[in-house]
């Protein structure tokens, strides 16, 4: 399944925060080790001053509760990524709309919704593959909205592979000139996925970020 919007930053983050965690004790336990040497070896007649050694303690210290407080963050986060999830479950078998030209092709074709800011006179729909090559291009009804689809088949008669693809729609009023065109795309939610930050809906063979959703709805 191809995934559209993703991210490791949790995993990296919490690499990076265990590394930390360890760094942070390793030093401070030489750190111990080197006050207790030199306070055991010091001039009983000219003892040494404190006061740096107790600054550096308390920077010791902010650094550790730093890192813990970064640890509980995460944890309250993963946590409302699972509720998250739960919640999107409900979304499974439903109509999704997204805030995104990319639909997925796959047992279903590619779908798109689009609706133009003004009357068009012509309509020109063209499909981009995830390199930004042209695999389709179609003059369509010039309606100011409507329900875009394409199964896959390119000009030589084969299906295109599945995955992701783009929609782009020029439009032109009766003057020639251009008019806006607003995209979304849709698919039916197969599942629900995940990363312990992102809750991800399985859309035609593609994953799609739940918060570009815009629409749910029972299927067409």
């Amino acid at each position: 399944m191809t995934t559209v919007s993703n991210t490791d930053a949790s995993t990296m983050s919490n690499t990076a925060n265990q590394q930390a965690k360890s760094q942070i004790g390793a030093d401070f336990n030489m750190f111990l080790k080197l006050l207790t040497a030199q306070m055991q070896n010091q001039d009983p007649l000219d003892p040494m001053d404190t006061s740096e050694y107790t600054q550096q303690l308390v920077q010791y210290s902010q650094v550790e509760q730093s890192i813990q407080q970064t640890d509980k963050l995460q944890q309250i986060i993963g946590k409302l990524a699972s509720q998250d999830m739960a919640q999107a479950s409900s979304f499974i078998g439903r109509e999704a709309r997204f805030d995104s030209p990319v639909a997925g092709l796959g047992e279903a074709p590619a779908t798109w919704t689009y609706y133009a800011d003004g009357q068009p006179a012509s309509i020109v729909a063209t499909v981009k593959d995830a390199k930004g090559k042209v695999v389709s291009e179609k003059t369509i009804e010039a309606d100011a909205q409507g329900r875009y689809q394409w199964d896959g088949t390119l000009a030589d008669g084969t299906r295109a592979a599945d995955g992701a693809y783009t929609l782009s729609i020029a439009a032109l009023d009766a003057s020639g000139n251009k008019v806006p065109v607003t995209i979304n795309s849709v698919a039916t939610v197969k599942d629900v996925v995940t990363d312990g930050t992102n809750v991800m809906l399985g859309v035609n063979g593609i994953r799609m970020s739940v918060n570009g959703l815009v629409a749910i709805s029972n299927p067409a």
